[in-house]
């Protein structure tokens, strides 16, 4: 069993910025995609990135590509979301999550790809 725990989220200003941390614990997931999602009051759980843990390729929504970016720190097991020029579109619950690459890449699908899940973390950006 794998646990995600979600940290970071906070209300912020339209333009401003925010760091969210996942950080993983129990049986680890070899050959792994750490994803992560957000899902608004009233809409669908979409992807916003996803990371291969062990090349480090990285793959971004349309919506966020060149505000956000992902990493990792593998010596603490902890999957990070940067998240600057915040919009108040941006305004959801964020969710990481993972899953076993097999033998594709890491790109983004969906949420019901991915094996396991965090609590979430909420983000309010305001205008």
């Amino acid at each position: 069993q794998v646990q995600l725990v979600e940290s970071g989220g906070g209300s912020v200003q339209a333009g401003g910025s925010l760091r969210l941390s996942c950080a993983a614990s129990g049986d680890t997931v070899s050959n792994n995609c750490m994803g992560w999602f957000r899902q608004a009051p009233g809409k669908e759980r979409e992807v916003v990135a996803s990371l291969d843990t062990d090349y480090g390729g990285s793959y971004y929504a349309d919506s966020v590509m060149g505000r956000f970016t992902i990493s990792q720190d593998n010596a603490k097991n902890t999957v990070y979301l940067r998240m600057n020029s915040l919009k108040p579109e941006d305004t959801a619950m964020y969710y990481c999550a993972t899953r076993a690459r097999g033998e594709g890449m890491c790109v983004l699908v969906p949420a019901s790809w991915y094996n396991y899940w965090g609590q979430g973390t909420q983000v309010t950006v305001s205008s």
